[in-house]
């Protein structure tokens, strides 16, 4: 990083590239991708757990929870079209205020910190359960401890993806994305030959919800169990014929409560609302769409097909891995059945294995944002020196996430009752918070959820309202009905409120009321050019230096395609002429105003989903070093405002005598573009 003198060619123009993973986007595909590998994966486990907890009639809730997750997505597109940095976080903090904001954010993070584990540990049954398959019908005398081993593969997959994520989300969605590939073959297997199988032998559809045929096993009822209206049939409890309907209504409640892991992984969909590429509404909006289709198809027809076809004798036996027992129970050679049933493991691996990567993901984004308002302190925000990810922050939740699966010691039902405690409290909040929002800011929307009544000038958000009395009223009983959730779930969301609060403080100590800002890695380069800030000849080059008017980059986003040309931000620091080079070189930070103007660039190109270069150029004269750096861009235009202290004429005329100073020859020659006070754009060929 070197001052430029105007005709001083024996010095190289030096450069400060400061670079943020939050500028790398993501197109909707990857982005359903990430999603899917979290909301998918629950297919694989959540119809033995509801079975086990509710009985036979389970698919109908599952049915009825995915049919729900349509309108828990279209509260999370609410929110994310309103704040780009979003989630559960961001909106209750608008809606109830910081207290309440950081009780659902730990809610949350508990929610995370247990998907990466019964992931995991699911995974590791499938597999457990076709080694023990193999071996007992080859006759090996093998015979793994599942629990045992399952908690051995959930902790080696877990360091994989931190591995991984510690890389960027650009290479962890990659890896979403194939596993998606794998998986829809696996799920069009499964769909028709489970049809097909149906056909040639018929099949049960499951029994109707019913009261008469809910069975609820002893720790779905939990406080409630001793309640007169639940009588003890053998292991399982039944609803009395005398109940009144109040107590039907409950045990509705409780049956939805124990399929609600159907839709976990929804709260994943504002998370990557950040990373999506532009245009960021019409792209999210797609990825709801594509993992609301694939999830119905996927995790009802599993449970439907499950109950319908594996004979009950034998289904108990596939609990915990019930595509293995599906796979084992369709018509065809013993042989093609253990192929498959293979296939489903490996992919059933891959996918849960994905959702491990999807909880970090989601985590590492909650965190960030936490720690931007100032709740976490900013030390955890720093980036990787080489990959420029917030390392610190993936470092905690994989911490986390392993001490919990050697908690578990691999059991998915202990697992599965707690994990239930922050999906539904997580969707709660933000339900409830999106529709405060709707009376406290009304006309404050991008997209809203359908079902709006307006009465007299005023509207209803019956739509909303309506899912977040069902998710209040879930969520209610799942307190009295999870003993083990409740009572971990409330333990670890005290514990986060608490390290939470005490940040905060400290921060607020330390900083005041200043904005917390975005962190990013410096890298000084000995010579500015197109491989050291990476951008294609042809690029925009904008001048910045007050992060109070970015109107002129806000106008570039919108109307520049990124596909076809690179946008560089760039910022002049004006230095003494006779100031060291190399002193600057090591010097390489950057000051309180340079590190807020980006922080500022980086949320507007989020906001577009557009990716910008961010450059500070070091000269004692800016017009000398926005020539040349456009020079050795290559770049086909400079944008500038309008000067606070001369007119726009003026400030063309010494960006052309810059250009004629200049003794570097282009490859490309730019177009000036000024942009006036009043938003009028003023272009001049430099060379006149």
């Amino acid at each position: 990083m070197a001052a430029t003198n105007s005709g001083d060619e024996g010095r190289k123009v030096k450069v400060v590239v400061a670079t943020t993973v939050m500028l790398s986007f993501i197109s909707f595909w990857r982005a359903a991708a990430i999603v899917l590998n979290d909301l998918g994966s629950s297919a694989f486990y959540v119809g033995g757990i509801a079975e086990q907890a509710i009985g036979r009639s389970a698919p109908w809730f599952i049915l009825a929870v995915m049919l729900l997750s349509y309108g828990v997505r279209a509260i999370y597109i609410e929110s994310s079209s309103m704040f780009t940095r979003g989630g559960v976080y961001r909106v209750v903090r608008e809606s109830m205020g910081g207290a309440m904001a950081k009780v659902s954010v730990s809610a949350l993070m508990f929610d995370y910190i247990l998907t990466g584990p019964i992931s995991g540990v699911s995974a590791g049954l499938y597999l457990a359960g076709l080694i023990n398959d193999v071996s007992a019908r080859q006759g090996w005398g093998i015979r793994l401890p599942s629990n045992f081993t399952a908690m051995l593969f959930a902790a080696a997959i877990t360091v994989y993806f931190w591995q991984r994520n510690i890389r960027g989300i650009p290479k962890s969605s990659e890896d979403a994305l194939r596993i998606m590939y794998v998986a829809t073959v696996m799920v069009l297997i499964v769909i028709v030959w489970g049809f097909v199988t149906i056909f040639h032998t018929g099949g049960r559809l499951a029994p109707i919800p019913r009261l008469a045929n809910l069975s609820f096993a002893e720790n779905a009822l939990g406080w409630l169990r001793s309640w007169r209206w639940f009588e003890p049939r053998g292991t399982r409890y039944n609803i009395v014929d005398s109940a009144p309907r109040i107590v039907g209504v409950v045990g509705i409640l409780i049956a939805l409560g124990q399929s609600v892991l159907a839709m976990s992984g929804e709260e994943t969909l504002a998370q990557v609302n950040r990373e999506l590429e532009n245009p960021k509404l019409k792209n999210l909006k797609r990825t709801g769409l594509v993992i609301f289709i694939y999830s119905l198809l996927f995790t009802s027809l599993v449970s439907f097909l499950a109950v319908a076809i594996i004979p009950d004798a034998v289904r108990h036996r596939y609990l915990d891995n019930l595509i293995s027992g599906l796979a084992m129970s369709f018509v065809g050679p013993t042989i093609l059945k253990l192929s498959f049933q293979a296939f489903v493991v490996i992919v059933g691996f891959l996918m849960l294995a994905g959702a491990v990567n999807t909880a970090i993901v989601g985590s590492n984004g909650v965190l960030n944002r936490v720690s931007e308002d100032g709740v976490l302190a900013a030390w955890f925000r720093t980036p990787h020196r080489r990959f420029g990810t917030t390392h610190r922050i993936i470092d905690l939740i994989v911490i986390l996430q392993l001490v919990t699966i050697v908690i578990s010691r691999g059991n998915i039902l202990i697992l599965g009752e707690a994990y239930a405690f922050g999906v539904i409290w997580s969707f709660t909040f933000i339900a409830l918070g999106t529709l405060i929002l709707r009376f406290k800011k009304r006309d404050w929307r991008e997209w809203k959820v359908p079902g709006n009544l307006e009465i007299g000038g005023i509207e209803i958000p019956l739509g909303i309202a309506f899912i977040t009395g069902v998710l209040l009223a879930i969520a209610l009983t799942n307190l009295f009905t999870k003993e083990a959730a409740t009572i971990s779930g409330l333990s670890c969301t005290a514990i986060f409120f608490a390290i939470f609060t005490i940040s905060e403080r400290m921060n607020s100590k330390r900083y005041g009321e200043t904005p917390m800002l975005d962190e990013f890695n410096l890298t000084p380069e000995p010579e500015l050019s197109m491989a050291t800030v990476e951008v294609r000849p042809g690029n925009v080059l904008v001048a910045l230096r007050d992060h109070k008017r970015l109107d002129c980059l806000a106008r570039l986003l919108e109307r520049t395609d990124p596909r076809k040309q690179d946008i560089v931000a760039v910022t002049v620091r004006m230095v003494s002429r006779d100031e060291p080079a190399g002193e600057l070189q090591e010097a390489a930070t950057l000051t309180e105003s340079e590190q807020r103007l980006f922080s500022e660039i980086v949320r507007l190109a989020e906001k577009q989903g557009k990716p910008v270069r961010l450059i500070v150029v070091p000269s004692v004269n800016v017009f000398d070093a926005l020539v040349q750096t456009a020079q050795r861009l290559s770049a086909a235009d400079i944008v500038v405002g309008q000067s606070a202290s001369m007119k726009i004429r003026q400030q063309a005329h010494w960006f052309i005598r810059a250009w004629k100073r200049s003794r570097v020859k282009p490859l490309i020659y730019p177009r000036l573009t000024i942009i006036g006070s009043n938003g009028a754009t003023h272009s001049f060929d430099l060379r006149d």
